[in-house]
């Protein structure tokens, strides 16, 4: 059996990157809320929701958590990695206890729902434990930890039911113009690597009718670009006794007016039709972008991993969807040290990056998680092999991008702008549609000209396009991962 969780007390301040949120300043008549949202974009809809909600019951947030009366973890609990900045961060904010005014620390989220007892008994600055079934009474177990004759630590879990809808409150984050949408939840996979199911329970979609309903709203507030996600985003609908229920969701959001990019996340590998990759190809909204994990390549490492289909049916769906989906962007995301990976199997996945010149790879270390399959499995891959394996796909992965990269030099691209570089702010940053929010990369856009065709003031403030205008961009330069260019036309409407 693998090991039970271990709280390594080593709180590093200041080393936390800042993550705390805050569109008003705080009030002395409120409680003051600070809240911390770690993982995935799916992570961040569930910070949403709990932020929307606090606001909503009258609490106030503070982007200083040191001013907070109750700061929030929203925690990961994906690989090791996570779980281990999850438990810093808790501790890190366990210090202003002493040297702020927090009188409520909480963990919430996906690590609070796997170890949940645990987290309690080794975390003494804890005083509650917010499972992923319960974001929407958060409002509610804030108060209830904060009054006097109510104080003692708790845990707040149950099976995790709660999938939030279109009339649920949320407080966004992030560009205003680009909004991640949840589709569903849970997920009904057995991938032996895989602890989502022990957090997030079995898949439960939302209803067509929910999700487009959301999406109206969003267009209306002046979104842009929404991006479905769930941890089973070809499954969508099945548990609703819905047939091809991503193709029948996707239909209907393309009627919806004023969104102009319609993006979904994680593809799972099997189960797409033709149907899908027709709308794709065929549908002007929906972004050429496929986003789908392989995990591998080497036939047993897919089956030791529970992986439905072999490497004949990865070959022939990639040659699908690049045959259907003219100038699709293919993202994908692979797994090294999984137990039993000889160095036969790495050197077939290695060559198999090589061969299949994907636009953009991840590549994650096995991570032994406790109650999944893999964890009891023998042949365990040594880190230091794992770091040489990831490394050398990377490296190879990045020579590829950049070769994708340079070919785009000298084309005009669509834009979407989502706002001034962090590095200057005489440097617009904005994706085409063949990059995802946050993990794909951007456009520079450096030249300081404008859509209205005016060059740079001399001393006046730079009239650049606002953020959510879509520009026609000529590509100038390019690196691996990222493109330089110059504004060429007025914003697209």
């Amino acid at each position: 059996m693998s090991e039970p969780l271990i709280i390594p007390r080593r709180a590093k301040p200041g080393a936390q990157r800042d993550r705390h949120r805050s569109l008003i300043g705080a009030s002395p008549q409120k409680t003051t809320i600070g809240f911390v949202n770690l993982g995935c974009s799916k992570n961040q809809v569930d910070s949403e929701i709990m932020l929307g909600t606090l606001v909503t019951e009258g609490f106030q947030l503070t982007s200083d958590p040191k001013q907070a009366d109750v700061v929030i973890v929203n925690t990961c609990g994906f690989i090791e990695e996570a779980k281990e900045e999850s438990i810093n961060t808790i501790l890190e904010h366990g210090h202003l206890k002493k040297t702020g005014t927090c009188r409520v620390l909480i963990a919430a989220g996906c690590l609070a729902q796997r170890y949940q007892g645990d987290l309690l008994k080794e975390l003494p600055e804890l005083d509650g434990v917010v499972g992923t079934g319960e974001f929407g009474r958060i409002a509610e177990i804030c108060r209830d930890l904060l009054a006097p004759k109510k104080r003692h630590r708790r845990l707040w879990i149950s099976q995790p039911p709660y999938l939030y809808d279109e009339l649920a409150p949320r407080l966004r984050l992030g560009n205003q113009h680009s909004a991640y949408v949840k589709i569903a939840e849970g997920c009904n996979r057995n991938c032996t690597f895989c602890a989502i199911p022990l957090m997030r329970g079995k898949q439960r979609s939302r209803p067509v009718d929910s999700i487009v309903a959301e999406a109206r709203q969003l267009a209306e507030e002046g979104v842009k670009e929404i991006n479905l996600i769930s941890q089973d985003t070809i499954n969508y609908g099945v548990d609703l006794g819905l047939r091809q229920g991503l193709v029948q969701l996707l239909r209907e959001l393309v009627k919806v007016e004023k969104l102009r990019w319609i993006r979904p996340f994680y593809l799972y590998p099997q189960q797409v039709t033709d149907d899908l990759l027709d709308l794709y190809a065929g549908e002007e909204k929906i972004t050429k972008y496929i986003d789908m994990p392989l995990q591998h390549i080497n036939d047993r490492m897919l089956k030791r991993m529970h992986r439905m289909g072999d490497r004949a049916a990865i070959d022939a769906l990639v040659d699908r969807i690049r045959t259907r989906i003219p100038a699709v962007t293919f993202r994908t995301a692979f797994i090294v040290g999984f137990p039993g990976e000889t160095d036969a199997a790495y050197t077939e996945l290695h060559d198999y990056v090589e061969q299949a010149e994907f636009d953009r790879v991840a590549v994650f270390h096995y991570s032994d998680e406790e109650g999944t399959g893999a964890a009891d499995l023998n042949d365990k891959v040594e880190r230091e092999v794992m770091d040489e394996r990831r490394n050398a796909i990377l490296s190879l992965q990045e020579s590829i991008s950049a070769a994708k990269s340079r070919a785009k030099v000298g084309t005009i691209l669509e834009v979407l702008i989502d706002g001034r570089s962090e590095e200057t702010e005489q440097v617009l940053e904005g994706r085409h549609e063949g990059l995802g929010p946050e993990i794909d990369g951007v456009v520079y856009i450096d030249e300081g000209s404008t859509h209205r065709g005016r060059q740079r003031p001399a001393s006046h403030e730079i009239d650049y396009p606002a953020p959510g205008e879509f520009c026609k961009v000529e590509i100038t330069d390019a690196a691996a991962f990222d493109l330089v260019g110059r504004i060429v036309k007025n914003p697209v409407s």
